[in-house]
């Protein structure tokens, strides 16, 4: 087993423990706003265990079928853990509204506040965690837990104050009011999951500033070609895939070629982990003059 995979078993375990300690929290108090941050983390467990699916199968070689690998499941995993959070928000709004037609006084509120501050507190170590390995793993999946996890922990300390004031003050409205206002806060993070994920379903490519390192990296490795045009790179999963063409004097042998793509490749992985790279060499009439001039 992987340490991502570890990671992700671990995820769950912990989820399944804040799940019964928000759980708790609501049942002693009956509190609308407690019920949306339990649900929020029935949908943690659910994608903890999506994730680990997804490791599980980006881990798997690459095949006949699938002569580029498997890592693109873990972009599926985040983006069916930002659909979960959608659908969690949903329930909350539909829980609300309920709460807002028949108010009910909170019972045991102290109680429950602090069986949620623990939970709290296990999720924001464990969101740290999550993204730290996921950083380094290059996994999406991880970091989207993670992600998602840190936004649990900003919406139950919205929430507890939001309870606590509730309590303070006497005012029963402002439970399913806080409650709404936490489901707005799901929804909004389960869309921009969704949205920035697809990315990875849709070849983006990485950020300008990753792009121009590349160029220069294949500029200064390349003594001896012409010119290195149509460059194209693309994200999939942890792994990022370059292929440009290489322009080298018409004379040139394919041994002295060679050479010169594999001293691009080493400059390249170098700096860059999980890259993979292809290189078209073409003789120097094919110079287009607007690409990557090394000579």
């Amino acid at each position: 087993m992987g340490r991502g995979e570890s990671i992700a078993l671990g995820s769950i375990a912990l989820g399944c423990l804040v799940l019964g300690l928000k759980g708790a929290a609501w049942w002693v108090t009956g509190s609308a706003a407690l019920y949306s941050d339990a649900l929020e983390s029935i949908v943690n467990v659910a994608a903890s265990a999506v994730a680990l699916v997804a490791l599980r199968f980006a881990a798997i070689p690459a095949d006949a079928n699938h002569p580029f690998g498997h890592d693109k499941a873990e972009i599926f995993a985040a983006v069916i853990e930002g659909v979960l959070i959608i659908v969690a928000a949903l329930s909350i709004f539909a829980h609300a509204f309920h709460v807002w037609l028949n108010p009910q006084p909170l019972a045991w509120p102290l109680q429950g506040l602090a069986l949620n501050a623990v939970a709290t507190l296990v999720n924001g170590g464990w969101s740290l965690v999550l993204g730290r390995v996921g950083r380094r793993l290059r996994s999406p999946a991880l970091v989207a837990d993670g992600k998602h996890l840190m936004a649990d922990v900003v919406t139950s300390l919205g929430i507890a104050a939001g309870v606590a004031i509730a309590i303070l003050s006497g005012m029963l409205v402002l439970d399913p009011v806080i409650a709404a206002l936490t489901g707005l806060y799901v929804l909004y993070s389960g869309l921009h999951m969704v949205f920035s994920s697809a990315g990875g379903l849709m070849d983006v490519a990485p950020e300008p500033a990753v792009l121009d390192r590349i160029r220069v990296l294949v500029a200064g490795a390349a003594s001896g070609a012409i010119e290195a045009h149509d460059l194209r790179t693309r994200v999939a999963g942890r792994l990022t895939f370059l292929e440009f063409h290489l322009v080298v004097p018409g004379s040139m042998t394919v041994a002295a070629s060679h050479e010169i793509c594999d001293r691009i490749e080493d400059a390249l992985r170098a700096e860059m982990e999980h890259l993979v790279v292809t290189i078209h060499v073409e003789p120097e009439e094919k110079a287009k003059q607007h690409g990557v001039i090394v000579l």
